[in-house]
C-alpha cells in the first residue's frame, strides 16, 4: 500500500517506528517521515543516493513544529529538494554552520601561513562572527537578507581607539568604509573557503552582500620628509626612536617590523630576513652598510630568539602603544615648533600614524627610480597593490625616460 505523506491524516495513522517511512521525490532522492510514538509530532529526513559511489548520506530536516500541520510536508519537501540540489551540484553531505566555516577556514590559515596570521584572524572572528546570531546557521539555510543584516550591524558598529583604557575612558569614533572592507575580508575568506569544500555550492547568499565598498582605500596622500622624519625621532624617547628609524630605513609594515627577532639578522652578510606577513610572503632583503650596521646594534647581546625592538620595559610593540607613543612625540614636535621662527618648523601632516612612515619610504623608493617589482618586493606586496597607491608617482619618471628618446 502506497505512503501519502502528503495528507496529515495518513501521517496521522502510521504506526510509530524508528526507521522513517520513505517515499520517492526523484531517482535517487527519497523523502521520509519519522514517527517514534503516537503523540509525537513527527521529523522529516531527506535521502540522497550518489550515482558514482553508490553512498546513500542522510540529512535532518527537522519537525516544522512552527507550521501548521497541512503545510509540513510542502515544507518538508522544499528543504529536501534544496538539499538534493546541493547534492547535485557536488556539495558536501555533513551540515556545518557559519562558525564552524569560520574555525576551518582559521585553521587553514595556521597550516598555510603560520600562526600570527591566523591568530589576528580567529581575533578578528571572535570579535564580529562568533557572538553574532549568523554565526549559528547552517551553510546550506545562510540568506543574503542575514549576511547584509550582519553587515549593516558591522558598519554602525563604533571604533574603540583606545580598547585597552577603562571602559569610560575608551574613545569611539564611526566605522570607515576601509575598515568595513577589512572586517569583512575574513568572513567572506572564510565562506568561499567552504564552498571550495564543496560544504556549500553557491555564494550568492554573501557574493552581493559582502561586496567590498569600492575606492574606500584611496591613494595615500600623507608623506613626511625626511626633515620631518628626523625631527619625530629627534623628539622621541629611545625606545620609540629605534622603532621608528627603523621604519624609515626599510619598507615594513609596523606589525612584521614589531615581530622581527634578533636571529633574523645576518650581521655578516647584512641581511635581514623578513618572516610571513600581511602577503605571506617570507623575504630577505640586503641591507645597505648603514642601515645593517643600525640593525647589527639592536640585536647586540639580544638571543636570537629574543624581538630585535622592544619597549623600554622589554615588552613587544603593537599597535595599541605605538599609536599612543606617537601622538605624544607629535605634540612635542608641535609645542618645539611654537618656539621656532615659521620659516623653520616642521608642519607635520594632519591625519600622521607610524604607517605614514612605510607609506614615505616607499613613495621615496617609487620616486627615486627603482622598478616597482623590487618595490613590491622589498614591501611584501604585490605589484598590482604598488601600481595602485604608487603608479602615479611615476609620470615623471616615464616623461624622463621618454626625454632621452629626443633626436
Amino acid at each position: 500500500m502506497a505512503i501519502e505523506l502528503d495528507k496529515v491524516s495518513a501521517r496521522d495513522a502510521l504506526k510509530p517506528r524508528r526507521e522513517p517511512y520513505w517515499i520517492r521525490l526523484d531517482r535517487g532522492c527519497n523523502l521520509g517521515f519519522r514517527k517514534m510514538t503516537s503523540t509525537s509530532l513527527g521529523s522529516w529526513i531527506a535521502r540522497y543516493r550518489d550515482a558514482e559511489t553508490g553512498e546513500r548520506p542522510k540529512h535532518p530536516l527537522g519537525e516544522f513544529g512552527d507550521l501548521p500541520p497541512k503545510d509540513r510536508y510542502g515544507a518538508a519537501k522544499k528543504a529536501a529538494e534544496e538539499w538534493f540540489a546541493h547534492m547535485g551540484r557536488g556539495g558536501s553531505s555533513q551540515p556545518i554552520t557559519v562558525k564552524t566555516a569560520c574555525e576551518n577556514y582559521v585553521n587553514h590559515m595556521r597550516a598555510n601561513k603560520g600562526d600570527a596570521p591566523a591568530d589576528d584572524l580567529r581575533a578578528r572572528m571572535k570579535r564580529w562572527v562568533f557572538e553574532e546570531s549568523i554565526a549559528n546557521v547552517p551553510l546550506q539555510k545562510l540568506t543574503r537578507t542575514q549576511v547584509q543584516n550582519w553587515r549593516n550591524k558591522l558598519a554602525m558598529t563604533p571604533v574603540i581607539e583606545n580598547p585597552h583604557a577603562a571602559p569610560h575612558d575608551q574613545r569611539k569614533r564611526k566605522r570607515s568604509e576601509s575598515s568595513l572592507n577589512r572586517e569583512m575580508t575574513g568572513l567572506r575568506a572564510a565562506l568561499n573557503h567552504a564552498m571550495d569544500m564543496g560544504q556549500v555550492t553557491t555564494d550568492l547568499p554573501w557574493k552581493q552582500a559582502l561586496k567590498p565598498v569600492k575606492d574606500a582605500t584611496r591613494s595615500r596622500d600623507a608623506y613626511l620628509t625626511r626633515e620631518q622624519r628626523r625631527a619625530l625621532i629627534e623628539a622621541a624617547p629611545d625606545d620609540f626612536a629605534s622603532f621608528i628609524k627603523a621604519l624609515c630605513l626599510v619598507p615594513l609594515r609596523p606589525g612584521a617590523l614589531a615581530a622581527l627577532t634578533a636571529g633574523r639578522l645576518d650581521g655578516m652578510l647584512g641581511v635581514l630576513a623578513v618572516g610571513k606577513d600581511k602577503a605571506n610572503r617570507d623575504r630577505k632583503i640586503m641591507l645597505p652598510d648603514s642601515t645593517a650596521a643600525f640593525f647589527r646594534e639592536l640585536s647586540k647581546d639580544r638571543t636570537p630568539s629574543a624581538p630585535l625592538l622592544t619597549q623600554a620595559n622589554g615588552a613587544h610593540w603593537d599597535r595599541h602603544v605605538w599609536k599612543k607613543v606617537l601622538a605624544e612625540v607629535i605634540n612635542a614636535v608641535n609645542e618645539q615648533d611654537k618656539e621656532l621662527p615659521a620659516r623653520s618648523r616642521v608642519k607635520l601632516p594632519e591625519g600622521l600614524v607610524v604607517l605614514t612612515l612605510r607609506h614615505s619610504v616607499i613613495t621615496d623608493l617609487v620616486v627615486g627610480g627603482l622598478d616597482l617589482f623590487t618595490v613590491a618586493k622589498l614591501s611584501g606586496t604585490s605589484v598590482a597593490m604598488i601600481e595602485k597607491h604608487y603608479g602615479h608617482l611615476q609620470h615623471n619618471i616615464a616623461s624622463e625616460g621618454l626625454a632621452k628618446l629626443a633626436l
